[in-house]
């Protein structure tokens, strides 16, 4: 099993940055792709970034593209959240999520971490 802990979400004001980590312990070897999620309230949650473990291969909502970056450190099993420009819409609960390669491959995700809040201000 792999437990996923996120932290750094907090208040900010448009066009001000945020970074948030999710710290990957467990059964690591296993991730084949990890990712990042919001939902907002009231709203379906939603795919914001994905990252390969080993690779490093990337790809990111639209809304998102040029304002945040995903990235990982394989050594100390953290994956990062990048993000710049934020604006009020970006309020949410983000959440990473893993999945290893069988799940990926059908879209779903093997674990979840427990969120952590983004609250952008006008």
């Amino acid at each position: 099993q792999v437990q996923l802990v996120e932290s750094g979400g907090g208040l900010v004001q448009a066009g001000g940055s945020l970074r948030l980590s999710c710290a990957v312990s467990g059964r690591a070897f296993i991730i084949y792709a990890m990712d990042w999620f919001r939902q907002a309230p009231g709203k379906e949650r939603e795919f914001v970034a994905a990252i390969t473990w080993s690779g490093g291969s990337t790809s990111y909502a639209d809304s998102v593209k040029g304002r945040f970056t995903i990235s990982r450190d394989n050594a100390k099993n953290t994956v990062t959240l990048q993000m710049n420009s934020l604006k009020p819409e970006d309020t949410a609960v983000y959440y990473c999520a893993a999945a290893d390669f069988r799940s990926w491959r059908v879209n779903e995700y093997d674990s979840w971490g427990q969120g952590t809040q983004v609250t952008v201000s006008s």
